[in-house]
Protein backbone atom coordinates (compact mmCIF):
# COMPACT_ATOMS: atom_id res chain seq x y z
CA UNK A 1 0.00 0.00 0.00
CA UNK A 2 3.26 2.23 0.82
CA UNK A 3 4.20 1.89 -2.71
CA UNK A 4 1.08 2.73 -4.10
CA UNK A 5 0.48 5.57 -2.41
CA UNK A 6 4.04 7.25 -3.32
CA UNK A 7 3.92 5.90 -7.03
CA UNK A 8 0.54 7.92 -7.10
CA UNK A 9 2.17 11.10 -5.13
CA UNK A 10 4.96 10.91 -7.28
CA UNK A 11 2.80 11.01 -10.41
CA UNK A 12 0.77 13.81 -9.43
CA UNK A 13 3.95 15.71 -8.35
CA UNK A 14 5.37 15.12 -12.11
CA UNK A 15 2.14 16.51 -13.51
CA UNK A 16 1.98 19.36 -11.87
CA UNK A 17 5.60 20.39 -12.59
CA UNK A 18 6.14 22.88 -15.28
CA UNK A 19 7.12 22.03 -18.49
CA UNK A 20 10.61 22.55 -20.38
CA UNK A 21 10.21 25.59 -22.73
CA UNK A 22 10.53 24.39 -26.31
CA UNK A 23 14.12 25.41 -27.75
CA UNK A 24 13.96 26.57 -31.42
CA UNK A 25 16.68 25.93 -33.93
CA UNK A 26 18.08 29.31 -35.67
CA UNK A 27 16.20 28.11 -39.15
CA UNK A 28 12.88 27.63 -37.23
CA UNK A 29 13.37 31.39 -36.13
CA UNK A 30 14.00 32.58 -39.28
CA UNK A 31 10.88 31.56 -41.10
CA UNK A 32 8.54 32.35 -38.47
CA UNK A 33 9.04 36.35 -37.93
CA UNK A 34 6.19 36.89 -34.98
CA UNK A 35 8.13 33.81 -32.92
CA UNK A 36 11.58 35.63 -33.45
CA UNK A 37 10.14 39.03 -32.46
CA UNK A 38 8.18 37.60 -29.79
CA UNK A 39 11.08 35.59 -28.44
CA UNK A 40 13.76 39.25 -29.05
CA UNK A 41 11.09 41.15 -27.64
CA UNK A 42 11.21 38.97 -24.32
CA UNK A 43 15.13 38.34 -23.92
CA UNK A 44 15.83 42.12 -24.71
CA UNK A 45 12.93 43.10 -21.48
CA UNK A 46 14.41 40.36 -19.40
CA UNK A 47 18.58 40.76 -20.61
CA UNK A 48 19.70 39.76 -16.71
CA UNK A 49 18.05 36.53 -16.52
CA UNK A 50 17.09 35.16 -20.09
CA UNK A 51 20.44 36.60 -21.62
CA UNK A 52 21.97 33.22 -21.72
CA UNK A 53 19.15 30.97 -22.73
CA UNK A 54 19.40 29.30 -25.90
CA UNK A 55 16.27 30.62 -27.61
CA UNK A 56 17.72 34.11 -26.74
CA UNK A 57 20.73 33.18 -27.92
CA UNK A 58 19.35 31.28 -31.29
CA UNK A 59 16.37 34.54 -31.79
CA UNK A 60 19.95 36.67 -31.55
CA UNK A 61 21.37 34.78 -34.18
CA UNK A 62 18.54 34.40 -36.31
CA UNK A 63 18.04 38.09 -36.23
CA UNK A 64 21.42 38.80 -36.87
CA UNK A 65 21.45 36.10 -40.14
CA UNK A 66 18.56 38.09 -41.54
CA UNK A 67 20.14 41.43 -41.13
CA UNK A 68 23.00 40.12 -43.36
CA UNK A 69 20.66 38.57 -45.76
CA UNK A 70 18.53 41.60 -46.33
CA UNK A 71 21.51 44.19 -46.34
CA UNK A 72 23.06 41.80 -48.99
CA UNK A 73 20.02 42.19 -51.12
CA UNK A 74 20.13 45.57 -50.58
CA UNK A 75 23.13 45.65 -52.00
CA UNK A 76 22.10 43.76 -55.31
CA UNK A 77 24.12 40.45 -53.94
Amino acid sequence: MRWFLSGVATLLLAACSQQAEKIYTVDELMADDVLLTKIIGECRNNPGELRDTPNCRNAEAADGKLRLEGMGKALGG
